[in-house]
């Protein structure tokens, strides 16, 4: 019971924050090409975690990271990811800033070429919250984290040789109805 009041609390908190507010228009997509196999979310991805632990500089040399924070607004502070191609690997930490538990202001970050956002939020509302609303085995996903709550931080490490030169990518949240305002764009520099 209580799980369908929160769900109840947030869709109608979803419904009031988005009132009068449009979606924003994708941006033109490319021509479709090979799509790279999804990355694990972070909490399966033991080695890359160990190795992060354990003071592996990869990830936070020089501008290999990126904090994201997300709220109870659901927005993320920012609009654009910068992934250095001169990085082995790139970390992504979301923190959820606001309050709400994951059930009712859930949220988590997707990568995807932007051509393929919609389908992965499509076919991730089908999927669970245990899931990370995010579709078992979907290969149009490059990366994900953990579906969080308010008060908790994930993180997931991307290798930015799994970003085509000249193709557009998007990172964003795929709780359901939370995309029509947190999405970015990602760019490799």
């Amino acid at each position: 019971m209580k799980i369908y009041l929160a769900l109840i609390s947030a869709a109608a908190f979803a419904l009031s924050a988005c009132g009068g507010q449009e979606a924003a228009a994708p941006a033109a997509q490319p021509a479709a090409s090979e799509t790279p196999a999804p990355a694990a979310p972070a909490s399966e991805a033991a080695p890359v975690a160990a190795s992060a632990a354990s003071g592996s500089t990869a990830a936070t040399a020089e501008g290999c990271e990126v904090v994201v924070n997300s709220d109870d607004q659901m927005k993320f502070d920012k609009q654009e990811l910068a992934i250095k191609k001169s990085c082995k690997e790139f970390k992504i930490v979301l923190k959820h800033t606001g309050k709400m538990p994951k059930a009712a202001m859930g949220h988590n970050i997707v990568i995807s070429k932007a051509e393929d956002a919609q389908g992965v939020v499509s076919d991730g509302a089908g999927a669970t919250a245990e899931k990370d609303f995010v579709k078992e085995g979907d290969t149009r996903v490059i990366a994900y984290t953990k579906l969080i709550g308010g008060g908790e931080e994930t993180s997931v490490t991307v290798d930015p040789s799994k970003f085509a030169e000249g193709s557009q990518y998007e990172f964003y949240c795929t709780f359901p109805g939370h995309y029509g305002l947190m999405h970015g764009t990602v760019k490799l520099i």
